[in-house]
């Protein structure tokens, strides 16, 4: 038993470590409110001051546009798999040539100055001045200090659209450089110490699990690489009929640069045999590159795991700025381009932190309207789309490791944007089964792939220490839950699990003057949708020379399961001959239908939690409908169940 001692300085070790580990690995996209104290107000910004600004467009005819979504992934519907090109989409769907003229006569009167006009006919690229802004969108843009020094610029309050576009325009996206996102990584919280046995990569290592399959597994968890992934989830035998994805194309949207070497460097290393020359990239708005290094990591292990898994697939790395502007128009590139056939990114923010009650008034949920139909753009051409659904658990406002002094406690249940959007599909987080002993304690093990959630490592130190620790591992895990902002969609409506939003929810932080009660009972969108392993206890090795330093192990969270479902989705457009088109219809379908066992394409994930939601049989809001049977999966898509 420890004493009272042993356990302060227990807690203030991990406390230091968490607090460490916040710095390095999620500062990246950084996120409002949950800096350390909120921005400072400095003044009006400099009105001669050049920025760029994306008009985004209204579509047209929504509903009609859901609907047929729905018939290209409905198998026995004449419009099965008939996806539109960019140009339909933007005949269709898209603003008017009417409409584009009154918005260029707008931009002319005001001396804003337009760049682009993306094929999709969703979005116009301006720029002009601050003062030019200010008097076009009845606003005043201002300089903000934030608690980490750094300095940006947003609206005091919530710009107005002009009376003559109030039909057009769904919100004018880049008046704010505030970098509001952050990628889902974490690093596990006990690696081995230096001196433990190594693997074959050379890092230290614990003990190896049973390994069949894919020569290319390292089968040690915590340094699982693509090949543990064949394994565990069933694709090995799509590899052994040819299947690589090749004449696929995979897409990334991010938020930071990388470098492409590393990802060569990944796969060489793991002895993985790739399509050489695969990788371009595609800087929107300058690109990654005016954010340096930060979030590189992010950027290079999307590129591995989703590229590992189609080896020998294409593969455009689409990086942007770290802004609000910079975040839609990376969708609304790479969307528009039409060149990927899936599409995953492994950043985002708390769904509430869009709602004016949290930024002063200022009123972000436009932004999540305009992601919408960019999404529904992809769903209709055929791509799919991917998103992580967090790494706090069911708490997303929670920083994700240890709490921040800021962290609302209690933390309201939330759900991450823009996984709770109804037409993207959400990775969660599992644990799979692995033995463990941390600080010299008795081994433990975990039977089965259960939710991810830490409290199983609270659980350890208090049975075995007598020490709480859930301050500092509270609230590590996969995200889920319920989205309070978006309806519940067609496809879950007759799925068992499905719950509505909770009750007492509120977000409490009177550092920044929000006390903001959640909508309760809300019938809104569930996420996650599907999972795969997340845990970094059983997590996996990469390689990123601008953020870390070479070969990485130990590292986890859903940044690595939406790109390993990108990948997963390559080879299912190579398998099928054709683009899988929005998964979430096809998927809860099959579930719904077949439900679990030997030729089901999931596995049911009853044990674990995500410090709220717990695994159980069938859908639930810390797993999904389960992991992948990827073969099996692939083998329901050829036949057209």
């Amino acid at each position: 038993m420890l004493t009272n001692l042993h356990r302060k300085s227990l807690a203030t070790s991990l406390a230091l470590l968490l607090c460490g580990f916040a710095t390095t690995s999620l500062a990246a996209g950084g996120s409002a409110p949950t800096s350390r104290a909120a921005p400072i107000d400095i003044g009006a910004s400099n009105p001669a001051q050049t920025v760029n600004v994306t008009l985004v467009l209204g579509l047209h005819h929504q509903d009609a546009l859901e609907q047929y979504i729905y018939s290209t992934v409905t198998p026995g519907n004449p419009s099965y798999h008939r996806f539109l090109t960019t140009a339909q989409f933007a005949d269709r769907y898209g603003a008017t040539a009417d409409e584009i003229s009154r918005v260029k006569s707008f931009l002319q009167q005001q001396g804003l100055a337009q760049a682009e006009l993306l094929p999709n006919h969703l979005a116009i690229k301006v720029s002009g001045t601050i003062a030019q802004f200010n008097a076009a969108f009845h606003t005043s843009i201002h300089d903000y200090r934030a608690s980490d020094g750094t300095t940006f610029h947003r609206p005091n309050a919530t710009p107005s659209m002009p009376a003559a576009l109030a039909d057009t325009l769904v919100v004018a996206s880049g008046l704010s450089s505030e970098a509001r996102y952050r990628s889902h990584r974490v690093s596990a919280l006990f690696p081995p110490q230096p001196g433990a046995r190594t693997n074959a990569l050379g890092t230290a290592a614990p003990a190896t699990v049973s390994c069949t399959g894919d020569p290319t597994a390292t089968c040690i968890p915590g340094e699982f690489t693509v090949g543990d992934v064949a394994n565990r989830y069933n694709i090995n035998p799509l590899y052994k009929a040819g299947v690589n994805g090749r004449g696929s194309t995979i897409g990334i949207a991010t938020l930071a640069n990388f470098l492409p070497a590393d990802a060569y460097n990944y796969w060489r290393t793991i002895g993985l045999a790739v399509k050489p020359k695969r990788i371009t990239q595609v800087h929107v708005d300058g690109g990654g590159l005016l954010s340096g290094a930060a979030g590189s990591g992010e950027t290079s292990l999307d590129v591995e795991q989703s590229g590992g898994l189609a080896p020998w697939a294409d593969i455009i790395v689409y990086d942007a700025p770290n802004t609000d502007a910079g975040f839609f128009d990376v969708f609304n590139q790479s969307v528009s381009d039409n060149k990927v056939d899936s599409l995953s990114v492994s950043w985002g923010l708390p769904e509430i932190f869009y709602f004016p009650q949290l930024n002063g008034g200022v009123d972000f949920t436009d932004e999540l309207l305009a992601f919408h139909q960019v999404f529904l753009e992809a769903a209709v051409q055929g791509i799919s789309m991917f998103a992580t659904s967090g790494d706090s658990g069911a708490y997303d406002t929670v920083r994700g490791v240890g709490g921040l002094p800021t962290d609302p406690v209690p933390p309201p249940l939330t759900a991450d944007a823009p996984g709770s959007d109804p037409f993207i599909t959400t990775a969660g987080g599992t644990t799979v089964p692995f033995s463990y002993s941390f600080s010299g304690g008795p081994t433990a093990s975990i039977g089965k792939e259960s939710v991810w959630g830490w409290d199983y490592i609270a659980n350890y130190f208090q049975t075995n220490f007598g020490a709480d620790i859930t301050p500092e591992v509270f609230s590590v895990g996969g995200g889920g839950g319920v989205s309070v902002f978006w309806p519940l969609p067609r496809y879950q409506q007759f799925t068992f699990g499905i719950r509505r939003s909770e009750r007492n929810q509120t977000l409490f932080l009177p550092a920044f003057g929000i006390n903001y009660t959640l909508p309760a009972n809300y019938r809104g969108r569930n996420e996650p949708d599907i999972s795969l392993n997340a845990d970094p206890e059983t997590g996996y090795s990469f390689v990123s020379s601008l953020d870390g330093g070479g070969l990485l192990t130990f590292e986890g969270g859903t940044s690595f399961v939406a790109p390993q479902l990108n990948g997963i989705s390559a080879l299912l457009t190579q398998s099928t001959g054709h683009r899988v088109g929005f998964w979430n219809p096809q998927v809860y379908l099959l579930q719904n239908i077949f439900g679990y066992g030997s030729w089901s394409p999931f596995n049911d994930i009853r044990a674990g939690d995500n410090w709220f939601y717990k695994g159980v049989p069938g859908y639930d809001q810390g797993a999904g409908i389960g992991t992948l049977n990827v073969t099996n999966f692939d083998l329901f898509l050829r036949s057209g169940f």
